[in-house]
């Protein structure tokens, strides 16, 4: 089973290797982002071949953004970056800003991006009187605060 961009989906019944696997006899890389080459649409251009740990990189450093088109060199039609596995957080930058501001006084919009520790911290303090919560809306806004896996949010 895969889904529109010909990624298998993850089943906790079938056995998982990081390497190769044996099918019909032969070895097949596993189906995945992983293994995959991207072109990256800049200004209407496209960019690559690129592999999955650049896109990454380029990711982490800011430079591809989740809006940014991106086309599976295996073939088929462009599609948002935030849609490929891994790169962008499952969190949405619109909700933990919205959050934020509603909510951020209690630290919800901590919880929401996965900072238990922090969310904690700033419902004791009730958003530090005020002051944190001003700066977090500020900082999510801009966004320059990741989930707790570090990633970009989408």
């Amino acid at each position: 089973m895969s889904d529109q961009y010909g990624y298998g989906s993850y089943d906790p019944n079938q056995p998982q290797h990081n390497d190769q696997y044996q099918q019909g006899g032969q070895f097949q890389q596993p189906s995945g982002p992983q293994n995959d080459s991207f072109f990256v649409n800049y200004m209407g251009a496209e960019q690559g071949p690129m592999g999955y740990g650049q896109l990454q990189q380029m990711a982490a450093a800011g430079q591809l953004k989740p809006e940014t088109l991106v086309r599976s060199a295996s073939g088929g039609h462009p599609f948002q970056a935030k849609q490929v596995p891994g790169l962008f957080s499952d969190k949405e930058w619109v909700m933990a800003l919205i959050l934020s501001i509603v909510l951020g006084g209690i630290g919800v919009d901590r919880f929401y991006l996965g900072y238990t520790g922090l969310g904690i911290a700033k419902l004791l303090t009730l958003g530090g009187c005020g002051i944190w919560s001003l700066i977090d809306i500020i900082l999510i806004a801009m966004r320059k605060v990741p989930d707790a896996n570090g990633r970009q949010l989408s």
